[in-house]
């Protein structure tokens, strides 16, 4: 395993079944075992249906994270998190923070990292040139302590955490510039002399700034404490002050708030990020972690370097079974036990493919390969998995191998395996409170040859009564469900466990034929009845194949 794997997520298909689950958590935890430098975790493909959540509450496991995509997302990025700036920051301390840091726009956030705004650098340019606007410090209840550091300056009278709260920004020349200017509440400035700064005063201002560091008398200093004023003394000219003093805003008055950001969290993909940029126009977006908390900025820039997702695959080797994206993850390893699907890869990859009827007994014999005790619990999910994909051993996909592990796993479980088969079972074919969507989902697979697609479900159950509730309630759905998964043909097997019978319910333009011909039975009115087929993998598919072949052949 290469150094800078730290994360594989283990997988199982689309639609999970008991196996597909139970050997992602089972081989998830054999991996850990031998590689702690890394961490495997076992994700899921899809909802758990009922006789896989009976097995993972049986024995003590929740439900595996969910992961519909392994496209490569924010969090595979190589982020720096990046501070949030107060919302009272001064726009000259962020300016000089952007020209530092050679960052062209800085989000704005609290003490617990909520994102109130983004700031531009042109934003900060269009309020630096807008010098008409000279109410702007007192709207924005600009702070006394960002005109000190923005002006370099020092209180002499007054609160230095006061806030300007109101009136304008004017520059006091003389006192008869001032008659009629100065309104109470107003900002002045001023140079050294002590008339035009009475007067100012007296006129009714409320923050008066002394340019040039000029001396200001006791009586100047008195009048204004008496007038609730406030003076502050700076080293800069007039001039020069008076260019500055806009940039004491808080960056709260020009910033782009919160709600009108677009931002990403750490989920989003590299590829939907890239679009939203490549939309708006914009040239960086916040980033939240998953509590919804501000983490830094992400540009087009930092979206070249996205790290592929890690994954290994069980159960299934077919593209149509994988999840979103698998064609951008880098594919380590294949545990399965069905026929070689359509997988490529780049590279050489593991790949152990048995021909044994559950994925969890080759699990079992990589366990047993590597000297690994196999917990109490975890040998209950594999004896699971295994009497799921055999029907408690009855299934002609079942082998001599199966039979010995499950076995052996229900000694290390205390399980009997008839009992428990029976009780997994039912919970899987109770149809209380479910819908449709979810019982023709719960174990559904796509497939293809040539040019054609079609879709395999299949449910198994221990009595009559619950199977024909089970076709009643699927059979209206099947037109439905062609669409959503995009296949012209839908076939069901409805499995009776102790008849080894299954009624296969079909649909679409020329399920018949191939129904027909697959199985040499009597397809009539979307139903055949298949004496002795239990088995998908083994007696199904192979079937439809080959007839779809002898169709290809005829035409």
């Amino acid at each position: 395993m290469p150094d800078s794997i730290r994360k594989v997520n283990v997988i199982g298909h689309l639609n999970p079944d008991t196996d597909s689950i139970c050997s992602a958590i089972s081989y998830a935890y054999l991996k850990n075992q031998l590689d702690p430098s890394t961490t495997y975790e076992a994700r899921r493909a899809g909802a758990v249906n009922r006789e896989t959540g009976y097995a993972l509450k049986h024995f003590g496991f929740e439900e595996p994270r969910l992961i519909t995509s392994v496209r490569p997302q924010l969090k595979d990025l190589s982020l720096t998190k990046q501070a949030g700036i107060s919302a009272d920051a001064s726009l000259y301390v962020v300016w000089n923070l952007m020209q530092e840091t050679h960052t062209p726009t800085l989000a704005i956030a609290d003490g617990n990292n909520a994102l109130h705004g983004v700031i531009a650098v042109q934003d900060i340019a269009q309020a630096n040139m807008d010098i008409l606007d000279r109410e702007s410090l007192g709207k924005a209840h600009t702070p006394y302590v960002n005109i000190l550091d923005t002006l370099r300056g020092d209180m002499i009278v007054g609160d230095p955490q006061g806030f300007v709260e109101g009136g304008q920004v004017c520059v006091g020349t003389s006192p008869k510039a001032m008659t009629g200017v100065v309104k109470p509440g107003d900002t002045v400035l001023v140079t050294n002399r002590i008339r035009s700064q009475a007067f100012a005063l007296e006129a009714g201002a409320k923050v008066l700034i002394v340019c040039c560091e000029a001396d200001v008398t006791e009586p100047i200093k008195q009048l204004a404490a008496d007038r609730g004023a406030v003076i502050i003394v700076t080293p800069y000219d007039t001039y020069a002050a008076a260019r500055l003093i806009s940039m004491s805003l808080p960056v709260r008055a020009k910033m782009l708030e919160a709600d009108s950001v677009a931002s990403f969290s750490m989920n989003t993909s590299v590829e939907e990020a890239e679009q939203a940029i490549a939309r708006t126009g914009h040239r960086f977006f916040p980033v939240l972690d998953e509590e919804g908390r501000y983490f830094t900025l992400v540009g087009s820039g930092d979206l070249v370097d996205a790290k592929k997702k890690n994954v290994i695959l069980v159960d299934h080797a077919e593209v149509s079974q994988m999840v979103d994206g698998m064609e951008e993850a880098e594919i380590l390893e294949v545990i399965d036990h069905h026929r070689v699907g359509t997988l490529e890869t780049p590279g050489p990859i593991f790949y152990r493919l048995q021909p044994v009827g559950c994925t969890c007994t080759i699990v079992y014999e990589m366990f047993q390969e590597n000297g690994i005790e196999i917990p109490a619990n975890i040998a209950g999910l594999m004896m699971s998995a295994i009497l799921s994909d055999t029907l408690c051993f009855r299934s002609p996909t079942c082998t001599p191998r199966d039979v010995y592990v499950g076995k052996e796993l229900a000694k290390i479980c205390g399980e009997d395996p008839d009992t428990y088969s029976d009780a997994m079972f039912d919970a899987g074919a109770d149809l209380e409170g479910r819908t449709a969507d979810e019982v023709f989902n719960s174990d559904f697979k796509i497939f293809s040859r040539g040019n054609v697609s079609f879709g395999v479900g299949q449910g198994s159950y221990m009595t009559e009564n619950s199977r024909k509730a089970g076709e009643e309630l699927l059979a209206p759905y099947f037109e439905t469900a062609a669409k959503i998964k995009d296949v012209p043909m839908i076939f069901y097997m409805f499995t009776d466990i102790k008849t080894q019978t299954t009624e296969m319910l079909y649909w679409g333009n020329g399920a018949e034929r191939l129904c027909a011909r697959a199985f040499n039975a009597e397809a009539k009115d979307g139903m055949a009845v298949l004496p002795g087929v239990v088995s998908r993998k083994k007696q199904v598919i192979p079937a439809m194949m080959n007839t779809l072949a002898k169709f290809e052949v005829e035409e």
